[in-house]
């Protein structure tokens, strides 16, 4: 059986049980219908038998007929809110059940990338090693290997760093210690680092302005410069640039990393901040990611009191924008 049927499985046999229900629901008023209209016809036929006159009988019937209606209209509003707690209660199953099967996809791809983001540095750094290990090389070839060798750990680090985050944000047990800092100094010797580190194809334009400070986690806070980098680097060409600029505007201090990548739909950017949410499907999507990097991105913004926000960069690309 596919996963496809597996999934429907349930659903089909609660709409199977709604369906009873409703039907179950319409016996039961049509009887009782019947029930209340029988009983006025007796009502009524008895009063005939007991030998009353005919203005009383009518007079009686009257009032029979005025209870009866009573009845109907008690029994249509008992059903209206039977039948409106129904439509809810079925609206909210439903609701939860596209939820958790929208959950469990994004839990299945970030499994599927995650296998493949952890082993490839892992392959990559064991072949380098084995590669000095067999082989007499000179000086530089050495140096060359040991470089990319650092870049793989690095890479595996930051994979490493950014899940046990995600696991603390959603445990509860993150902690953020705030403290009055230089963040033009810091982004910017983050982002060095990151490009010395990493040989990007990328042209990387840092627009830093200096002796902006605000109060940051001192631990936390580069997660966010260097998750919407990576993010950019991604979904960007070889020969395009990456901007990541800093700057003061009114009240405000705006970070912000424009790409001229792929672009982002718009119905894409009402989920990328999602856990696990990636673009496309993870069995045919070629870029690198777990879908977790812009989920820290936007926990760690909120809590420096900021917000995020993504802009279309014409004429192509993106602009991820943070105000704190």
């Amino acid at each position: 059986m596919s996963n496809k049927n597996k999934k429907s499985r349930p659903l089909f046999w609660f709409y199977l049980l709604v369906a009873y229900i409703f039907v179950q629901f319409i016996w039961w008023t049509y009887l009782m219908i019947n029930l209340n209209n029988e009983v006025v016809h007796l009502k009524t036929e008895i009063n005939l038998l007991k030998g009353e006159t005919l203005n009383e009988v009518v007079i009686k019937g009257n009032e029979l007929n005025e209870k009866l209606h009573k009845r109907w209209l008690m029994i249509s509003g008992e059903g209206l809110v039977f039948v409106s707690l129904l439509l809810l209660g079925i609206y909210q199953i439903r609701k939860t059940f596209n939820k958790e099967a929208k959950l469990a996809l994004q839990q299945k791809n970030f499994l599927l990338s995650i296998t493949h983001e952890l082993k490839s540095p892992i392959a990559s750094v064991k072949l380098q090693l084995q590669t000095l290990q067999k082989h007499e090389l000179d000086r530089e070839k050495q140096k060359e290997i040991i470089a990319n060798a650092i870049s793989d750990t690095e890479r595996l680090n930051s994979l490493v760093e950014n899940i046990l985050l995600a696991a603390k944000i959603e445990n509860n047990i993150d902690s953020i210690y705030k403290e009055e800092c230089n963040i033009s100094d810091t982004i910017t010797e983050v982002m060095n680092q990151t490009i010395a580190s990493f040989n990007y194809k990328q042209k990387v334009v840092l627009a830093i302005e200096p002796g902006i400070y605000m109060k940051i986690d001192k631990t936390n806070f580069p997660s966010i410069i260097l998750n919407l980098f990576e993010n950019a680097v991604k979904y960007s060409t070889g020969n395009s640039t990456i901007t990541v600029s800093l700057k003061k505007q009114d009240q405000a201090i705006i970070l912000s990393v424009a790409d001229e990548g792929l672009g982002i739909s718009d119905m894409d950017k009402k989920n990328i901040f999602e856990k696990f949410y990636r673009i496309g499907n993870e069995e045919t999507r070629s870029t690198k990611g777990t879908g977790i990097g812009l989920y820290i991105v936007n926990y760690l913004v909120e809590q420096h009191n900021g917000t995020i926000s993504v802009k279309n960069n014409l004429p192509k690309g993106s602009i991820f924008e943070v105000s704190f």
